[in-house]
């Protein structure tokens, strides 16, 4: 099992983040999360990390010319701080190929969907839409796409009669936090290898 520190990237209220937190500090994870960083000055993931004692960073894209240097900064941020894996937990912008090429294979996001059934955003809304019985949660290795990379870990959540998008998003949460940190402590242990689309688990 190897020490992994992780630069988490969040633009939300930062519940995936304290499942990170949590099991890190528990052991359960052999890893530490060395950073924080928001495209949002007030997201909740920030003051989730600087109460915990961890390092923070915000990158506002809009002080960038492009997303090329907005991405660079991000990268830098994240090499700076040690990081050994970049996770991806409720963060609200697609990365480029440049960002992708450097964390190649050690980078991770959590999304609220079986994928690849609907990507993108508000996937709960997304779900009850199309009359779905099941969804669920798909951690997964990132690519250029948005959602495509290889999966890691799923688990299905049942959609009730009685579902709005709140209620379903809040059961699948529930969910998120035991796979992330999963898939985090798999990382660790060197038991992922990507074939192809397929992700074994050794």
């Amino acid at each position: 099992m190897v020490f992994v520190k992780l630069a988490v990237l969040a633009s939300g209220a930062g519940t995936n983040l304290q499942a990170v937190i949590d099991g890190c500090r528990s052991g359960e994870i052999p890893a530490e999360v060395a950073l924080v960083l928001s495209d949002r000055p007030t997201a909740g993931a920030l003051q989730r990390a600087s109460a915990a004692g961890i390092p923070t960073h915000v990158v506002r894209p809009r002080e960038f010319d492009d997303r090329t240097a907005c991405d660079a900064a991000i990268s830098t941020a994240c090499a700076e701080a040690g990081a050994g894996l970049v996770v991806l937990a409720g963060f609200m912008r697609l990365l480029g190929p440049a960002f992708l090429g450097r964390w190649a294979g050690r980078c991770i996001n959590v999304h609220p969907s079986l994928l690849p059934a609907f990507p993108g955003i508000d996937a709960p809304a997304q779900a009850l839409a199309y009359g779905v019985r099941l969804t669920g949660c798909t951690v997964h290795f990132v690519d250029e796409g948005a959602d495509t990379g290889p999966i890691i870990l799923q688990d299905v959540v049942p959609v009730e009669p009685d579902d709005n998008a709140e209620a379903l998003h809040r059961r699948i949460q529930a969910v998120e936090w035991r796979l992330l940190p999963e898939a985090i402590r798999l990382f660790a242990a060197g038991r992922l290898r990507v074939r192809g689309r397929r992700v074994e688990i050794g």
